[in-house]
């Protein structure tokens, strides 16, 4: 009986949350990610967990489990989380809309907005704690910065989860974690290694200040959220969005998740003062929001509303491939890319807290995932994969019988 009602439960919350399907793609009225990830959800493994599996006009949805596991709250598709290092993207596309109208571009030294990256040393040696220092060679760009190419730290030592709110969405404005940055030696001679950095992004985003005289959270806001409908995402969540807020969990080996308060990288108080703009991970959103964002870039930088966010070419140059130089691996302006796009190329990013959005332009193909999850073991990826596959060879079997029941028509 017991398992039966969580099987139920589960159920209920994939009917609650996921109603908003119904005004925009057709359901299909698969349940491949349910079925896959209900077992995980029934041992208490998994907390909750968002799914959609998009092709062409068709969607599954799915929303498992809870949002708070103690009040029994359901988890939906408009409850905001943290999505963590998917606001590299967010960064990315407003790099791409400067350079789109000719105020940025790519090969544009950092120095030419921001001075202080004039003159960079890099870290040659460390014996004994003594550092032996060298004057870089290779001028640091705007596209090195982007794609984790110039030599920058995860985080400046400021925003290390060192100091109470240090962490992602804290520690200082993007101005100032730009000018520490350009304080430091580098780890290496810019671009010619890989080293992931939010602080690369951050930088990029002081590039945007510089160039727009706005703060970088309110560009976005003027020129992606507002005109795709994001209105549940921001920086700063209100009290009233983090009452719907996902809560976190650590993972447990073959035993029920536990509840995390918070993470050192991003501590409550999540709006407070201590709070400033990250473009490296600093984003609260919602599944729906994020949905649109992506698809927007599914649509090569048309919304779903039809607004057009970038051009076609935009997309398919600088989001949609690697700007890194060859052998140096896939990423473009702060989203994961292939280093060469094909017919079964995907692009998007991930979250620290297991969030993920991947996107294919060429067979308007989406995959979204959104959790609240610290740690491993994730024994429910396998078997969420295997319904990925189930449902993108249900979607094309459908759209070729679709096509010919239209044509008996």
């Amino acid at each position: 009986m017991k398992k039966l009602m969580m099987v139920f439960i589960a159920g209920a919350a994939i009917i609650s949350g996921c109603c908003t399907v119904c005004d925009g793609p057709k359901d299909s009225g698969t349940t491949f990610a349910r079925d896959a990830l209900a077992p995980f959800v029934e041992n208490g493994q998994l907390p909750g967990a968002i799914n959609v599996f998009y092709k062409d006009g068709v969607q599954e949805t799915t929303c498992i489990g809870y949002a708070d596991v103690a009040a029994k709250r359901l988890i939906t598709m408009d409850d905001v989380f943290m999505q963590c290092s998917q606001t590299k993207g967010f960064c990315g596309v407003t790099i791409a809309i400067l350079v789109e109208e000719g105020k940025l571009s790519l090969d544009d030294p950092v120095s030419k907005y921001l001075p202080e990256f004039k003159e960079l040393w890099v870290l040659e040696s460390n014996t004994n704690g003594v550092k032996k220092l060298v004057k870089a060679k290779n001028a640091l760009t705007v596209r090195m910065v982007m794609n984790h190419t110039g030599g920058f730290p995860f985080e400046i030592c400021a925003k290390q989860g060192n100091i109470k709110g240090g962490g992602w969405a804290g520690g200082a404005p993007l101005r100032q974690t730009a000018a520490i940055a350009a304080a430091c030696p580098l780890l290496f001679e810019p671009g010619t290694k890989v080293q992931y950095s939010n602080t690369g992004i951050d930088i990029g985003a002081a590039i945007i200040e510089v160039i727009t005289e706005q703060r970088w959270e309110d560009f976005l806001k003027e020129r992606v959220l507002d005109p795709l409908g994001m209105a549940s995402t921001s920086i700063k969540p209100t009290d009233k969005q983090l009452k719907t807020q996902v809560e976190m969990y650590d993972c447990v080996k073959d035993a029920p998740a536990k509840y995390r308060l918070q993470n050192d990288m991003q501590q409550r108080p999540y709006n407070g003062d201590n709070v400033f703009a990250s473009a490296g991970a600093g984003l609260w959103t919602t599944a729906n929001d994020q949905l649109k964002f992506y698809k927007m870039l599914m649509n090569l930088g048309v919304g779903e509303n039809g607004v057009r966010i970038l051009k076609e070419e935009t997309v398919k140059e600088i989001l949609a491939k690697t700007t890194r130089p060859q052998g140096m691996g896939g990423y473009s302006l702060g989203l994961s890319a292939p280093e060469e796009d094909k017919e079964d190329s995907w692009f998007g990013h991930g979250g620290a807290w297991g969030t993920n959005c991947m996107v294919n332009w060429h067979r308007k193909e989406l995959k979204l995932w959104a959790v609240q999850l610290c740690g491993s073991p994730r024994p429910w990826d396998k078997e969420r994969a295997a319904a990925e596959e189930k449902f993108f060879k249900y979607a094309i079997d459908r759209s070729g019988a679709d096509a010919y029941t239209g044509r008996v028509k």
